[in-house]
């Protein structure tokens, strides 16, 4: 996936931040300034890519002790 910021500027005048295809908190450090400059942020979500790092997933511990 492309690397994109996308901005939706509402009729009220609030603005809608959404990152695609940077993955961990690089998404954070990217828009920090951007962020700062626009204004203050009410609302912030992460979403599963903030949790993947460079395509790398989390994997459940998979050695259980079984009774």
């Amino acid at each position: 996936m492309k690397e994109t910021i996308k901005f939706t500027i509402a009729q009220d005048g609030t603005i809608t931040e959404e990152v695609l295809g940077i993955y961990g908190d690089a998404c954070e450090k990217l828009t920090s300034d951007i962020e700062e400059s626009l204004g203050s942020v009410y609302f912030k979500e992460n979403t599963s890519d903030y949790y993947t790092q460079n395509n790398v997933a989390l994997q459940h511990n998979q050695n259980q002790i079984k009774m």
